[in-house]
């Protein structure tokens, strides 16, 4: 969860450091028009007309989008553009008097999010997002880095639908951060974590046995732990460890002689050092015993 909350606040670091300050463009008002009659800007920035007549002023968007009070001289007014398009103006006073801004769209950015970020071994995980444009067909590569590699790789390349969104499909075998490329925007980091799969099967000729696996990872040799449900606490105690063979498997007896009567559950456990870099702990399911 730590490395989760890490890789969030640094994607979140690298978006606000990469986002271009907005800016204050400054037109003047003058009894023989605006200077400049034309502006362009970015989304997001502000335009200042300033009154330097001595008569007073009053602009208006010809679509409605803003409109002044009255301006009298050595007066002010100020408008923050946050929609793409072209806005012609004039003075409602005076409205042989016309300008023009032109606002370009926000830069380009993209999201990214996971369906689960933890998960078993072998689980798939969606990966979807969306680019601000919300226009299909554009072009969002995908990219991972698995533990313990230290440059992303680019994994697929996809085409977004309806309303800017894509997703992908993605199963990873330990932990792996993605991250999503749209043009000159990168997302934020999506850590996935992954626990071996493990089981533990119903007794066969009075054994159990336990199975660790994560591909063609190997656990031989590590150590796992048996756990029985103690009802009073509320909680699994371990009573017992076990050293896996050299294929992850244990096969193992259990004494029912000294367990409470009635119905218990028991549960093998893997440590997170005992699963070893990359992967979190993991447990398996649990199988009842029965003493009369």
């Amino acid at each position: 969860m730590r490395r989760l909350l890490l890789a969030l606040v640094i994607g979140l670091a690298l978006a606000v450091a990469g986002a271009a300050p907005a800016a204050t463009i400054s037109v003047k008002i003058t009894k023989s028009g605006f200077t400049p009659s034309s502006v362009t800007i970015n989304f997001g920035d502000t335009v200042t007309w300033h009154n330097s007549d001595s008569a007073d002023h009053q602009l208006v968007a010809d679509d409605g989008t803003f409109a002044s009070p009255i301006l009298k001289a050595g007066n002010d007014y100020s408008f923050t553009f946050k929609r793409a398009g072209t806005f012609r103006y004039h003075d409602a006073l005076k409205p042989t008097l016309k300008g023009r801004v032109t606002v370009k769209g926000p830069p380009p950015s993209v999201t990214l999010g996971a369906s689960n970020p933890i998960v078993t071994y072998g689980t798939p995980v969606t990966l979807t997002g969306t680019v601000n444009n919300q226009k299909a067909g554009e072009t969002v590569t995908v990219y991972a880095k698995p533990y313990p590699q230290t440059s992303p790789v680019q994994i697929a390349s996809l085409l977004t639908t309806t309303g800017g969104g894509f997703s992908y499909t993605v199963t990873p075998e330990l932990f792996t951060v993605y991250e999503a490329h749209w043009k000159s925007a990168v997302s934020g980091s999506v850590t996935l974590q992954v626990a071996p799969k493990m089981t533990l099967s119903a007794p066969h000729n009075g054994y159990f046995k336990t199975q660790v696996s994560a591909g063609s990872h190997s656990f031989g040799g590590r150590t796992v732990y048996l756990q029985r449900y103690n009802r009073s606490f509320g909680q699994w105690v371990t009573i017992r460890s076990l050293t896996l063979g050299p294929l992850g498997g244990r096969l193992f007896q259990i004494s029912v002689r000294g367990l409470p009567r009635g119905k218990n559950s028991f549960r093998t456990f893997l440590t997170v050092n005992q699963a070893g870099p990359g992967y979190l702990s993991s447990h398996s399911g649990s199988q009842p015993i029965t003493r009369r």
